[in-house]
């Protein structure tokens, strides 16, 4: 699909991101009432969502941070996925929420994912904020998902290229050429 998305243009806006989260917390609240749970936060990206989300799950929680990738300073992935930092704590028989970005080519989740299971936690989910199934190369759902978005590289609200971006308070997308 062609990227039609000036830079700057908003494709999500900070009201929708707020809302969308709300929902979420309370859904990933209903599913674990009277658990306890352990968000897996991917770093860096994942940051903003997974520090607004948990503000809105009313069950125990506890965090940990996982630095995963495959893309580098580029907009495509490398399909190598690497881990730069690992949890901290032991996840076995515990309820695990992987707090994702974004998923695309699924290669760095579905990699992670597998890595996490043999870990034997309890139950295993996935929460993302942004899916891009356009791109899938693996099998890959999450369980909980904030919005479907195009086939476009989009930056804001944790979302990165090479680094920047991160802090835009919406979500928008990033043209060939933008630095």
């Amino acid at each position: 699909m062609e990227n039609n998305c000036t830079f700057g243009e908003v494709v999500i806006t900070e009201e929708q991101l707020k809302q969308r989260i709300k929902e979420l917390g309370a859904q990933i609240s209903k599913d674990y009432e009277g658990e306890e749970i352990l968000v897996i936060g991917i770093l860096k990206g994942a940051v903003l969502f997974l520090s607004d989300l948990i503000r809105e799950i009313t069950v125990d929680t506890k965090i940990d941070f996982m630095a995963v990738t495959s893309y580098g300073a580029s907009t495509k992935t490398s399909g190598v996925v690497r881990i730069l930092k690992d949890l901290d704590t032991g996840i076995e028989d515990l309820n695990v929420i992987i707090v994702e970005d974004i998923i695309d080519s699924g290669i760095t989740l579905h990699y992670l994912r597998d890595y996490l299971l043999g870990r034997m936690p309890k139950t295993l989910k996935i929460c993302t904020l942004l899916d891009k199934p356009e791109r899938r190369e693996t099998d890959i759902k999450a369980d909980y998902t904030g919005f479907e978005v195009e086939n476009k590289f989009i930056v804001g609200y944790g979302l990165d290229f090479d680094q920047k971006y991160r802090n835009l308070p919406y979500i928008t997308c990033l043209e060939e050429g933008t630095k």
